[in-house]
This record gives structure tokens, C-alpha cells and sequence, in this order.
């Protein structure tokens, strides 16, 4: 789709899987939005319900309507389970919409790597530009076509990018090891007996680790691989009591140590033109990030060993989901990447 930068013309926007977390934030998110127009809202077992009867909080006068095929719209956010936007936005891209993907399905250009991490099959072309605005803000405003990065990625990429990727001279480390603590929300709105509220009030628990599916993410925006890494990388996720937000730590081992301005001065440098990273100098919290679309990034520690630790803190249902989208599809409008996300 063309970029519009003009500010009357509405662009019609449908969302297929509209009924889950995430959906429901990009329903609101969209509802709000100066240059689109809301048209559909799909859902396949919620299909036949009011928007209000799952979410009263929304003003939202819309039904759930069954997908079959229908393209009536310019834009479609894909928010569905892992697996199923493989077998819906192919026909949409042929018809010429613009597509803007939740889940996993188009972010691993190693089709090996998403069939282990992901257990499921997919061509070797079923990839789309990788939407982190941060870090690739140049070929999203080229797409047509966007892979939304996952929640735990986010945070972790945007902790480590400037190391990796700030300039002609990065610097040097050998290891990595993250830990990160989401809110139940990122498992979706599922009624599995685990995540209810007598299982998971005042707990904590750690899954998927070393198999997590955000690993081969991870690695491939940094510029490496899962299967070929080239540093130590371990991923131990983790699910918390609280409802939304993600919170990692990331332990690193330079090759040379650094002090801590340097560091702040080198992540304020490489995100100074990214208006939804905030370099802090205290530590944050989830509640500092909660319902926005912010990333805090905290260098907590920088020791003469060259260890050094960084606190990162989204909202996995906003940077980590539904607000990412909405900032790529801003970008790829021509709009302040901006717009609509600073309610």
C-alpha cells in the first residue's frame, strides 16, 4: 500500500482474531485513531458475540464476526494463535492489502529454526519484514507486509541492540544470559487450569527454558543465529503474578569492560530518535511502563570484570503486541509513528 501522510484521508482496518488480549487492545488502539476507520472485527469461537459482552470496558458497538475469506478492507492485523496466519495472509497479500502479523508465524527467515522452535512447517518464503521500529524503521516503511516482533523479543533486542548494532565500533561481549518475567496475559485468554488465579496468585514460575520460541528471534535481530550463535546466549522465561508487563534482566560479559556512562551515553545516542525507548537512570518497573507503549531500559550495573546488568520493562500487550503494531502500521502510513499511541 502507498504511504499517505495526509491527515484527512481514513484508511479502513479490519482485525481477524479480534477477541483475544491482544485484539482487544488493537480494537481500542484503532477505535481511537485520527487516520483509520475500524471496520471488522473477526473472531472464530467468539464469532456471533457483542464486542462489550467480552469487554465491557470498550465503546464498541461491533459483533464478532466469522472469518471466511472476506477483504473488504485496506489493512488487516493478523491477531491469531501461532500456525493459523499462515493459511490467511497469503490470499490477502495477493489481493493487495497490507498486513500486519501478531504472532510467529513470518518472523524466522530459517525455516529450520521455526520448525524447531515453533514445531510446525512453513515454506522458506513465508517471511515479512521484520517490524521493530528501533532497529529497522527503513524497511518498514517499504513493507506492505509486517511480522510484529514477539513480547519477550522486544525487550530483550531493545536491551542488547546497542551493543550489537550501535555504529561502526560495537562492543565485544561473550555471554548473555536473560530472565524474564511476563504477566499471565501473555499466555493468552485461555481457561487452562495453570494460569488461573488459585495456581498463579502470589507464584512464579519458569517454562520453555532453552526452548522458548523467542530465542531464534532474538538471535537473528542481533545479527547471529540460535543454531550457530556467536556468543553465549541463554533465555530463561518465566510467568509471574501480575496481569500484564514484561521484566527482564539481562547479565552480560564484556570482552573489555566499560563504565557505566559510557554505556548511557552510548544507549541515549543510538535511541535518541526513538520516541517510545526511554534510557533511564533509576531503575524502572513494570507499573512505570503499564498500558503505554514505552520501553524503559535501566544499566543497572557496569563492574571492572566487564559485567554489566540492564532492566528492560514493556507491556506485553502494547510494545510487546498491539501497540508495536500500531506503530509499524503508523510508519508505514507516513504518519507520526506516534499517532494513536499516546492516549
Amino acid at each position: 500500500m502507498p504511504q499517505s501522510s495526509d491527515s484527512s484521508k481514513k484508511h479502513t482496518v479490519s482485525v481477524i482474531g479480534a477477541s483475544g488480549y491482544s485484539g482487544a487492545e488493537l480494537t481500542r488502539l484503532l477505535l481511537h485513531h485520527p487516520n483509520v476507520e475500524l471496520h471488522e472485527l473477526y473472531a472464530f469461537s467468539q464469532a456471533g458475540k457483542q464486542v462489550t459482552d467480552l469487554y465491557p470496558s470498550l465503546s464498541c458497538n461491533k459483533s464478532y464476526l466469522p472469518y471466511s475469506g472476506q477483504m473488504e478492507s485496506d489493512i488487516y492485523f493478523l491477531a491469531l494463535p501461532h500456525g493459523e496466519a499462515l493459511a490467511h495472509a497469503p490470499a490477502l497479500l495477493r489481493a493487495g492489502k497490507t498486513v500486519i502479523d501478531l504472532s510467529g508465524d513470518f518472523r524466522l527467515k530459517n525455516t529450520l529454526e521455526h520448525e524447531q522452535f515453533y514445531k510446525q512447517k512453513k515454506s522458506p518464503d513465508a517471511v515479512m519484514t521484520y517490524g521493530l521500529p528501533e532497529l529497522f524503521k527503513d524497511q518498514i516503511v517499504k513493507g506492505n507486509s509486517i511480522s510484529n516482533p514477539g513480547c519477550f523479543a522486544t525487550s530483550i533486542i531493545l536491551g542488547l541492540a546497542p551493543l550489537f548494532l550501535g555504529g561502526s565500533n560495537p562492543i565485544p561481549l561473550s555471554a548473555v544470559n536473560c530472565t524474564s518475567v511476563s504477566g499471565i496475559s501473555g499466555a493468552g485468554r485461555s481457561s487452562k487450569t495453570e494460569l488461573s488465579y488459585s495456581e498463579m496468585s502470589e507464584n512464579v514460575r519458569a517454562y520453555k527454558v532453552g526452548v522458548h520460541q523467542h530465542t531464534p528471534e532474538i538471535m537473528q535481530a542481533l545479527g547471529s543465529s540460535a543454531t550457530t550463535p556467536s556468543f553465549d546466549f541463554t533465555f530463561t522465561p518465566m510467568i509471574g503474578s501480575l496481569v500484564r508487563g514484561i521484566y527482564s534482566i539481562l547479565n552480560i560479559r564484556l570482552e573489555r569492560p566499560e563504565k557505566i556512562e559510557t554505556l548511557n551515553g552510548i544507549y541515549q545516542s543510538f535511541y535518541r530518535n526513538a520516541p517510545f525507548v526511554r534510557v533511564r537512570e533509576s531503575m524502572t518497573e513494570v507499573r512505570h511502563v503499564a498500558y503505554t507503549n514505552y520501553c524503559d531500559i535501566h544499566i543497572a550495573q557496569a563492574t571492572r570484570s566487564g559485567s554489566v546488568v540492564i532492566v528492560t520493562a514493556i507491556d506485553n500487550l502494547l510494545k510487546g503486541a498491539a501497540g508495536q503494531a500500531v506503530q509499524n502500521m503508523n510508519i508505514m502510513l507516513g504518519l507520526d509513528e506516534t499517532t494513536g499511541l499516546l492516549l
